[in-house]
């Protein structure tokens, strides 16, 4: 019986600590960068299983070629109609792993400068549709709260849509993260790089989350329990971004026929771009609305509402003579597979 090669334990041994402990704990990168990582090498482990017939006795650096990567990226695209966006966001994953590799070993050094010199995807900058107010109202109409989960699903709403915060940012939220008590009610969320955002709450939505809090969780819930959990894991494991999307889906297609405005495709971005598209129809002041996306400069805030020259003209307006106006604030496995070698879990059949 032949026995797996030094080199293919090396490379699972690399991959598990990149991910592990390198990328979780050394960088400090969110939990949604590691879960990218992780499906990324996941993936190509599937196509080099399926397409090139590599398994634990075969593997070798020379399965990282470039050759191989951009063979792995069509395959992306043509086997699994994954978009331009998304091939270079895999791309991109492979690369940091390649360099983490190159690091540990100068004999992979090659394997890293050769996945820099193969192409990103050509993508063409999608306008990203928002919501009118009207829609929001039809799509909160829509959940059966004499069930748990629309109890569930119209207070993740009223929370993505009162917050404009990121999908993920919104499913990481603990119970500790929640200043329901405050004078000013407010959630603290975990954004990108890890910066802190102070998002206050209107009173409508502290009623959901307490009467959410009061049916959902103990009465004296655990500080580390995920505020919206899977069913299948418990409060210890948060919900994906995958099943949340899935269900707006439902619910778009029902909220379409009471206004036309919701997206039948609806994304949970959406509804981020939507409030804040709300906040700038208010008069909101543009450095505020930058501020609660958790955006790092103004240019991607003006970008992200698709703001044109009048509108930010009229926008960056109310920034003029700042000190001498008050501008209030408006919110107030199978075993013997190659993914299973890796540590990595098995990608579902398309």
């Amino acid at each position: 019986m032949k026995k797996v090669t030094n080199e293919a334990l090396q490379i699972a041994k690399h991959i598990h600590d990149w991910i592990c402990v390198y990328t979780a704990s050394i960088q400090s990168c969110s939990p949604h960068t590691v879960r990218r990582h992780t499906i990324t090498l996941s993936l190509f482990a599937d196509f080099l299983e399926k397409e090139k017939g590599i398994d634990s006795l075969s593997l070798t650096g020379k399965c990282f070629s470039r050759n191989y990567i951009e063979e792995w990226i069509l395959w992306m695209k043509n086997k699994r109609d994954c978009s331009g966006e998304t091939c270079n966001v895999r791309l991109t994953s492979i690369r940091a792993f390649l360099k983490y590799l190159a690091g540990k070993d100068i004999s992979y050094l090659s394997l890293y400068q050769n996945a820099m010199l193969v192409p990103r995807q050509r993508v063409v900058r999608k306008k990203v549709t928002g919501m009118s107010k009207e829609a929001m109202k039809a799509l909160m109409s829509i959940p059966d709260v004499s069930t748990k989960t629309g109890q569930r699903d119209l207070v993740l709403l009223v929370v993505l849509y009162c917050t404009a915060g990121r999908i993920d940012e919104i499913l990481s939220i603990k119970i500790n993260q929640l200043h329901l008590g405050a004078n000013k009610p407010y959630i603290t969320v975990i954004g990108k790089r890890r910066k802190i955002r102070t998002l206050y709450i209107l009173p409508k939505a502290v009623a959901h989350l307490k009467k959410y809090l009061k049916d959902f969780h103990s009465t004296e819930p655990n500080p580390d329990a995920y505020l919206f959990y899977s069913r299948n894991k418990g409060v210890m494991g948060k919900m994906t971004p995958e099943s949340v999307n899935q269900q707006l889906k439902k619910y778009a297609a029902l909220a379409h026929h009471i206004c036309s405005d919701v997206p039948i495709n609806l994304h949970a971005h959406q509804i981020r771009h939507a409030k804040a598209s709300h906040w700038l129809e208010d008069g909101m002041n543009i450095v505020q609305i930058s501020f609660l996306l958790g955006h790092a400069n103004l240019e991607t805030t003006m970008t992200y509402l698709d703001i044109t020259t009048e509108q930010e003209s009229k926008a960056l307006a109310t920034l003029e003579d700042e000190n001498k106006q008050h501008i209030p604030k408006k919110w107030k496995t199978d075993s013997d597979s190659l993914a299973s070698f890796l540590g990595l879990n098995k990608i579902a059949k398309r």
